[in-house]
């Protein structure tokens, strides 16, 4: 299409200028001397601008985005411009006009059609005051094969470009662009080897008189082939336009154009085509001699949208003879007949496999299924169903239709184009269903959202929606167009000031009970499908029988029923008890604090001193004892660790973060009754604008945290939660992590590394300490980031690939180590640097030190709200230097002293 963005010239070296050839001898070429054309020229080029404009959000077929295009004056005294539809768009945008001097002024959309390739944009006339201009006149009626033709406008962004060229068809089908955006159709295009490219969307195609035969609208890139739209219908409209304004006196007022539809698109075919679909001999007489001379073919119904007053009664290959009783094979009359009988019977007869059908429609007014107004949430815009895309995608006009999926729902995976279908196990049929069902949702609750996709229409699919929980974006607003100011206003879609906080134990009163595909929840929460230990769900549900609910398949076997009440089911609490029974072998009944089991102090089951533990064998989940201390340490640790993961607002991508959505696992440091902390890599906690989710390995639950301390040098942040959320049974299994800080890890060590898959299964392996003490040096990024310095890190003997990470532990499953990713970027050859991840240890010291000063406090540290409680944080000191490692040999050079390098050495 030509509407795609160009590169606009730097002001001081665009020069605007025409390249025009002298006056000749008055020498003629094609009847046509090259004078006419000079004077035309003179005329016309002052009339075209050059259009950029700004769609401030995504709306119907176009995105949100800038681009340059063309338009012409049509009317001087009223001040119209006219161009392209896919330039004024349907949505909300900014548009200037710059005249060849240039003049810029604001200018405003009036009438953008809801089908063909045409809008109107309005401006004042007295704000041009240094240039002198006349309007172009329009003369469809001079358009014919053969004709020669100027297209003046913005081609590849060179402000004032012509093109000459030659009507080669009058008769081309309308092109088509892509099938999930805007395309012409029930119209013919004309067609030329003019060459156009991007920015001359809007031009006028002009003859040897000045006057507008057709509007440039598109080009085929592999050839020099140009569309033209014809402009029969943009005269209709433009002189409504222009009574409207006649009318108005003052300022502008809604335009009535009267467009009808039957929600159904005809191509043209020949005679000998429309014989291949039944048509009777007698029927092709008829029509040819009731048809004007050099007609070729028919009207066949190529495709009917579903619930329209054409769905069930046309079917594609009918062919079109009669309407109304009058013969009829041409789109323009076709259309005139349509847009003059809005909301009146229309009698049809079709030939369908060689019987003659006749049908009685109500037609339509296309209006009425054109969006005007859409509703904008957590970044998001949903609206309507347009016409244009219920043509694409075959679903029926006015269904919940997602432009822009925003943070809210991309985060749930819910993509673009997208049809919500249900919410909360409501029904959506239209705008008003969904803002209805969200007003009454608790920020933070997590509901189903049932939605299609037009790629794979015939199935439905289910996702977990969190309702926005902060406020990274305005409350829900439904913004509607204004068509006398071309401008759109705002007001809350929601009466409350806000929606409520919701806890993180909110029941869903909604149950699956269709047959919906569930994908990619991480775990399961409070109140929704059992699954143990967080298994993503990807089963197909069944349908709920009567008396019963739906088991759900996991892992190839039945794991119960589904809980709808906010409380686990029996079988939830059967599926986590051999966890806690386990755990509790180790550290006693307390379900809270760590018993002291250690000659160390420990508090909030955090350790403060150096300690060992004297239990070496527990209970597995069979009952059996263990034998080998990597079962052992994975049985100690596995209650600690939790699998994070977050999510970043697109509004809030500080700091250089490349990426919106991270996954970790992390570490349980503290667990209290009012207190739990985890630590976690700043590669997957990145910067504090997150939303984060905690899913535990002990019990099958998913609640939010919030990050309260990422170290401004070293590879680690910490998150807080609120136990309370995760219930009596839950703050019971979860455990904290036993640290052990000294002594540190030498060469030779034997380790155990813990960590968690994506289900939240826990895994060891037996590993090596080859370099306690390697130092790290990751360089720095394009794009200025957070990377990690001044750190010294521990390397392995086995590798365990960039994506595994988890703890690194002793025999008895006490950690000695974070096993962290690590952030960095990588240039192979002369391509863009590319991110890459590894892992490495991360001595468990700095981070014992900063847990244990956020529990017992600090001394004029910054406070902080956790959990309804203000603490003081740590103040953390650094120096403002990166060191890199270096060789003694090279020190030396650097000044280094021999006692110092002996001392070393």
């Amino acid at each position: 299409m030509a509407t795609e963005s160009v590169a606009a010239l730097p002001l001081s070296k665009a020069v605007l200028s025409m390249e025009i050839d002298p006056p000749g001898n008055g020498a003629v070429l094609g009847n046509v001397a090259p004078e006419d054309w000079r004077n035309a020229l003179n005329k016309v080029v002052p009339a075209v601008v050059v259009l950029r404009t700004t769609a401030t959000r995504a709306f119907d077929t176009e995105a949100a985005g800038a681009s340059y295009a063309t338009g012409f004056v049509v009317d001087k005294s009223r001040g119209i411009l006219l161009t392209n539809r896919h330039v004024v768009r349907p949505g909300p945008i900014v548009a200037e006009a710059m005249f060849l001097n240039r003049e810029e002024i604001p200018v405003y959309p009036v009438y953008r059609d809801p089908v063909h390739d045409f809008g109107f944009l309005q401006f004042d006339p007295g704000a041009v005051q240094f240039m002198e201009y006349e309007e172009i006149p329009l003369a469809p009626e001079a358009a014919t094969v053969g004709l020669e033709i100027r297209v003046v406008g913005n081609d590849s962004g060179e402000k004032v470009s012509i093109l000459a060229g030659t009507l080669a068809r009058l008769d081309r089908d309308a092109p088509h662009y892509k099938k999930d955006g805007y395309n012409d159709f029930n119209t013919f295009y004309m067609q030329a080897a003019s060459g156009t490219k991007g920015g001359s969307s809007g031009s006028p195609v002009i003859d040897c008189k000045g006057r507008a035969v057709a509007l440039n609208a598109g080009s085929k890139s592999a050839s020099a082939s140009a569309f033209f739209l014809p402009l029969e219908r943009v005269v209709r409209a433009l002189k409504s336009l222009q009574q409207t304004k006649d009318e108005s006196k003052v300022g502008w007022r809604p335009a009535s154009i009267p467009r009808g539809t039957l929600q159904m698109t005809y191509v043209h075919k020949g005679y000998d085509e429309t014989r291949r679909l039944g048509l009777k001999r007698d029927t092709e007489q008829t029509v040819r001699e009731a048809s004007p001379a050099g007609e070729t073919g028919m009207l066949v119904v190529d495709s009917v949208v579903p619930g329209g007053p054409a769905h069930k009664q046309l079917e594609p290959g009918d062919v079109l003879v009669r309407v109304n009783g009058e013969v009829v094979t041409q789109f323009l009359k076709l259309e005139t007949l349509l847009d003059d009988n809005v909301g009146k019977d229309f009698e049809l007869e079709v030939e369908r496999g060689g019987l003659t059908v006749n049908v009685t429609l109500k037609v339509q007014d296309l209006h009425s299924i054109t969006p005007s107004h859409f509703l904008e949430v957590s970044g998001g815009v949903l609206h309507a169903l347009s016409y244009q895309q219920a043509r694409n995608f075959r679903f029926t006009c006015g269904l919940v239709y997602v432009a822009e999926p925003g943070y809210m729902l991309s985060r749930a995976g819910v993509p673009k184009h997208a049809i919500i279908k249900k919410m909360a196990g409501e029904e959506i049929l239209k705008l008003e269903n969904f803002i209805a069902v969200y007003a009454k949702l608790a920020r933070g609750a997590r509901v189903p959202l049932e939605f299609q996709s037009y790629a794979d229409r015939h199935r439905s699919k289910s996702v977990l929606v969190t309702i926005d929980r902060h406020e990274w974006y305005a409350p829900p607003l439904i913004y509607t167009r204004n068509d006398a100011t071309g401008l759109w206003h705002s007001k809350p879609a929601i009466p409350c000031p806000s929606i409520s906080p919701a806890s993180p134990n909110i029941p869903l009163d909604a149950p699956y009970d269709e047959k919906t595909e569930t994908i990619e929840p991480t775990s399961s929460p409070v109140g929704e499908a059992g699954a143990a230990d967080g298994d993503v769900l990807r089963a197909s549900v069944a349908s709920k029988e009567s008396g019963g609910t739906s088991p759900t398949l996991q892992g190839g076997e039945v794991v119960g029923a589904v809980a709808l009440d906010g409380q686990p089911t029996e079988a939830d609490i059967g599926r986590v008890e051999p966890k806690r029974r386990r755990v509790q072998e180790l550290v006693g009944d307390d379900a809270t604090t760590i018993t002291d089991n250690a000659s160390g102090r420990v508090e909030g089951g955090t350790l403060s001193a150096r300690g060992t533990v004297e239990s070496t064998q527990t209970v597995d989940e069979r009952g059996g004892a263990h034998g080998s201390s990597a079962s052992l340490a994975e049985h100690v640790i596995e209650p600690t660790l939790v699998m994070i993961e977050v999510h970043i607002p697109p509004s809030a991508m500080l700091d250089g973060v490349h990426s919106q959505h991270f996954f970790g696992t992390g570490l349980i440091v503290h667990h209290s009754q009012d207190l739990g902390l985890v630590v976690v890599d700043k590669n997957t906690v990145a910067i504090s604008v997150s939303d984060v989710m905690l899913a535990f390995a002990a019990y099958p639950m998913e609640i939010p945290a919030e990050v309260v301390f990422l170290h401004p040098v070293h590879n680690f942040a910490i998150v807080a939660y609120d136990p309370s959320a995760l219930g009596p049974a839950g703050a019971a299994a979860v455990k904290a992590a036993v640290l052990l800080p000294e002594p540190a890890l030498r060469r030779g060590d034997s380790v155990y590394l813990v960590g968690l898959s994506r289900s939240l299964q826990a895994t060891s392996r037996k590993s090596v300490v080859t370099n306690p003490g390697a130092a790290l040096n990751v360089g720095a990024a394009d794009c200025p980031r957070y990377r990690a310095m001044n750190m010294e890190v521990i390397e392995l003997d086995t590798d365990f690939g960039h994506a595994f990470s988890g703890v690194l532990a002793d025999e008895l499953g006490r950690v000695q180590a974070l096993w962290g990713s690590f952030s960095t970027q990588v240039k192979y050859g002369d391509s863009s640097p590319e991110d890459h991840q590894f892992v490495r240890g991360i001595p468990v010291y700095p981070v014992s030190e900063v847990v244990e000063k956020i529990i017992n406090g600090c001394e004029g540290g910054p406070p902080l709200l956790m959990n309804g409680l203000t603490r003081s944080m740590p103040l953390i000191r650094i120096l403002e230097v990166e060191l890199y490692p270096t060789l003694l040999s090279k020190a030396r050079s650097f000044g280094l002293s021999d006692k110092w390098v002996q001392d070393m050495y």
